[in-house]
């Protein structure tokens, strides 16, 4: 009986002596699992997660902050463009968003440090700009700010151009743009920061404020021949002071026709028409006598009247006036100098000066030039006794490249791009 009890007893230990041991193996077991989870399975080196502060990724290279709209800004002009700093940055990229998650087209400005819509933000909205700024570790840092634009103004400045789509003009066209109101002068370098020119070939150029209400642009040379030229006004909701605004965006697209030029000397009595360097017209010219002399300068081409009424009644009285009709007019000044036919004095044309100020041609080579140019080709008159006054007409070719760079209301910055016939791509000109 002992035996047994003793073999009963040694069974019993040796299952307790198991049930011991089997929970140390799963213990162990459970000790291995979470050691392994932990490590990666070559060498115990953490892998999932950060076990101490020299295994922490360090942060981007590069750093964004968007300055302005300020995030929650409300009443926003809706001309807003989006400015920023990005330091340490290769790379910048701005992503504009409204309310629906639509995305709004732009494009970076030439300095990098702002980026502005292709047109006037929607009044009343809410946008989310987004910058990434990716430095040479390749890990992009980002800020973004929310932001609601301003609700449709009642006091609107309309904004226009002298020119049309397509129109084709001449190497000597300003392109003129005209405000509705008066813009004043401590906005006129905002204006003229959303005006931009590209023209193919590139051509240096620049804005010059004419009056409060009236800006142009000129390249420092003439255009060159069949040049296209595209301009745009990016005033849509931009403030105009006064509580005023930009009605809207303006694009033109115009082209220049081939390099027709004129010369008057008044010492010859003869105009020399050139087209693309080369002469191909000598006219017999009569300019103004002394008691109406022509103005001596650069003018161009304002309009062409085939046919018209000269009536100088009101201007020059009684006993000088004059009511006349006149065939193949172009005028050259607001005060009335015309090239114009004149069958009258044919007789003196090369030799003297009898009109009231017109350069005086035949019937003949009036057609022939009405024919062959087109408004805003040049013709300069030399060697009369009156000089040309300036704003008396299209009188921009008038100036000095000094004096018309003093007009703008941005320091002037001469190109440093590649012109397009060497790229082979379109070049915008500085629009300072």
């Amino acid at each position: 009986m002992r035996a047994v009890q003793d073999q009963l007893i040694r069974h019993g230990d040796d299952r307790r002596s198991r049930r011991r041991r089997g929970f140390a193996a799963a213990v162990l077991a459970v000790t291995l699992a979470l050691a392994s989870a932990c490590t990666d399975g070559g060498g115990g080196k953490p892998s999932g997660g950060w076990q101490n502060g020299d295994d922490q990724p360090a942060a981007p290279k590069a750093a964004a902050t968007i300055v302005e709209p300020k995030a929650d800004a409300k009443d926003v002009p809706a001309s807003t463009g989006i400015t920023f700093t990005a330091t340490e940055a290769e790379q910048t990229s701005v992503e504009l968003k409204d309310s629906a998650g639509g995305a709004v087209e732009g494009e970076l400005a030439a300095d990098g440090k702002s980026w502005l819509p292709a047109g006037a933000l929607k009044y009343g909205e809410t946008y989310t700009a987004t910058v990434t700024a990716t430095g040479d570790d390749g890990r992009p840092a980002t800020a973004t700010s929310t932001f609601t634009t301003m609700a449709k103004p009642g006091k609107q400045v309309r904004i226009s151009s002298f020119l049309g789509d397509d129109q084709v003009v001449g190497v000597g066209m300003p392109l003129i743009v005209k405000f509705s109101r008066a813009v004043p002068e401590d906005y006129r370098d905002d204006v003229q920061s959303r005006m931009t020119v590209t023209s193919v070939p590139a051509q240096e150029g620049i804005w010059h404020w004419v009056s409060p209400t009236e800006i142009r642009y000129r390249p420092k040379e003439f255009w060159k021949a069949n040049s296209t030229v595209s301009y745009r006004v990016q005033a849509g909701g931009l403030p105009l002071g006064g509580g005023w605004y930009g009605r809207a965006d303006l694009s033109v697209g115009i082209k220049v026709g081939p390099a027709v030029v004129m010369t008057v000397d008044n010492k010859t009595k003869r105009m020399t028409v050139t087209k693309d360097g080369s002469v191909i017209k000598t006219i017999p010219v009569s300019l103004g006598k002394k008691s109406t002399p022509s103005s001596s300068g650069t003018m161009v081409v304002i309009e062409k009247l085939r046919k018209t009424v000269f009536d100088t009644f009101e201007e020059l009285g009684p006993e000088e006036g004059y009511r006349t009709k006149i065939d193949y007019a172009q005028r050259l000044t607001w005060g009335g100098e015309f090239i114009h036919a004149a069958p009258w004095s044919e007789g003196q044309q090369g030799r003297v000066n009898v009109s009231h100020g017109c350069v005086n041609v035949s019937m003949a080579n009036g057609a022939w030039l009405f024919a062959n140019t087109r408004v805003g080709d040049p013709i300069t008159v030399k060697g009369t006794e009156r000089k040309l006054q300036n704003g008396n007409g299209w009188t921009d070719w008038n100036m000095s490249w000094e004096q018309y760079v003093k007009g703008s209301a941005l320091p002037y910055e001469p190109p440093t791009e590649a012109a397009p016939e060497e790229s082979g791509e379109p070049t915008p000109t500085p629009t300072a």
